[in-house]
């Protein structure tokens, strides 16, 4: 039977809501502290872990609660106390993604900017504070005194439900052992089990197959040859 024609379409952007968050004991104290917000005990709190692991979705949630601005370390590049004056006035909550590349001097003012007004900032990196590269003795001060949280990379259980949610978001049924399978053979973040799923909704679709592992084999193989 020859394959079914799909249209290549792109995929949605990934949803960051709560209810689209799943807990496990890799994330639950990081989600504890977002959700203690503004019962903070300094205005920042520092977020780290590896890629993948659901900083970003912890971010989003955040500043949904907070009604944070959203932004990049690289962002407050060239700004100067007058454009942060302005940042700190219009955001009583600001989420800093891949903050260790913030300069140091913009941080330090906007930290600053941000506690004289009673805000807070959330800072997103791969690192805690405590070792990032700060040659700035006030800012490294600073920092040192925020609470830093760290979010593992899934587990088995949470990397396995991410993927049952996925498929049922798209209303698909997999075989037996194929949560299994994927768990144990591909790349363990949030954002590939997403890849993993859409790729295995439309190579089923097209060549009209049932999602088993011998499809979840395939699919895997196309992506790491693709990556």
């Amino acid at each position: 039977m020859p394959n079914q024609l799909t249209l290549e379409l792109a995929l949605p952007p990934p949803t960051y809501t709560r209810e689209d968050f799943v807990v496990a004991d890799g994330n639950r104290e990081a989600l504890a502290w977002i959700e203690r917000w503004p019962d903070w005990p300094a205005p920042a709190l520092a977020l780290n872990g590896p890629t993948g692991c659901g900083k970003t979705h912890l971010g989003r949630i955040w500043a949904a609660r907070s009604g944070a601005t959203v932004m990049s370390g690289g962002d407050l590049d060239g700004k100067s106390v007058a454009d942060l004056t302005d940042l700190a006035a219009a955001s009583p909550a600001i989420v800093i993604e891949q903050a260790e590349r913030a300069p140091e001097r913009g941080l330090f003012h906007l930290y600053n900017l941000m506690r004289e007004r009673r805000g807070f900032l959330l800072l997103v990196s791969p690192e805690p504070p405590a070792r990032w590269s700060i040659a700035l003795p006030d800012l490294a001060s600073r920092l040192r005194a925020a609470p830093a949280v760290a979010v593992s990379p899934p587990d088995d259980e949470l990397l396995g439900s991410i993927i049952l949610k996925q498929l049922a978001d798209r209303q698909l049924h997999a075989g037996a052992g194929v949560v299994q399978y994927l768990v144990s053979h591909m790349e363990r973040s949030a954002e590939a089990a997403r890849r993993v799923v859409a790729a295995l909704d439309r190579r089923g679709l097209m060549e009209r197959r049932e999602i088993d592992r011998r499809l979840a084999a395939d699919v895997l193989a196309d992506l790491a040859g693709g990556s």
